[in-house]
């Protein structure tokens, strides 16, 4: 009798443990799938918002995209068509605003399921977009100083002209400060991304990993 309550306890034990067990795997599994569907939206988002940038950045412009564009009172007529070519940026920005806020907003799930400090690469880009719209600003008030006193000041004018630009438009590979963050911090989202879609983490690799197998 001894002997078979152990065993009915046993079994009991063995019950309890593969329930505990079947439940936490379902947890784990349900828990990875999520963040795989997080990280291929994510990413595909990413890849969105990098052509996004391009297209603000684009030297081509057409008169379409200022026809909104109304001369203030009082403006000089330098300054008019400064704003105007600054105001290109700010329309090709809400022509894809439904995007980067989408993005923003997901900043934070992103957070909550996968970690704050994977999750850098989107304040990164947030701040590509902020300072490319900073320099549109910058550039419509210094594309219309003429009055410089001496060759040094409007040297050095020309130079600040001259570093907005590069920021404002797309330019050569080997000058462009914008491309090169861009293209970092989408390395970055897609080697946090592909690794979550490639099944690290799951309870399958997790268990492939304990018992020896390869994954």
């Amino acid at each position: 009798m001894a002997l078979l309550e152990v065993l009915n306890q046993f079994s009991a034990f063995i019950a309890i443990w593969l329930a505990i067990y079947g439940i936490d795997s379902w947890r784990r599994e349900h828990t990875a799938k999520r963040q795989i569907e997080l990280a291929e939206e994510t990413l595909a988002l990413f890849y969105e918002a990098a052509d996004a940038i391009k297209y603000m950045r684009n030297p081509a412009s057409y008169s379409s995209e200022t026809e909104d564009v109304v001369k203030a009172e009082n403006e000089s007529d330098a300054g008019y068509r400064a704003r105007k070519q600054a105001s290109i940026i700010f329309k090709r920005y809400r022509d894809n605003k439904e995007l980067f806020s989408k993005l923003h907003a997901m900043r934070y799930r992103f957070m909550a399921q996968i970690g704050k400090e994977p999750a850098k690469p989107f304040d990164d880009l947030r701040g590509v977009v902020n300072e490319i719209q900073s320099s549109a600003s910058m550039l419509s008030r210094l594309w219309t100083r003429d009055d410089f006193q001496t060759p040094a000041k409007q040297e050095g004018h020309q130079k600040q002209i001259s570093k907005y630009e590069a920021v404002f438009w797309e330019g050569l590979a080997e000058s462009d400060p914008i491309n090169p963050k861009l293209d970092e911090l989408t390395r970055r989202m897609e080697k946090t991304c592909q690794e979550i879609i490639g099944g690290k983490g799951t309870v399958y690799s997790i268990l492939n990993k304990r018992f020896g197998g390869r994954g």
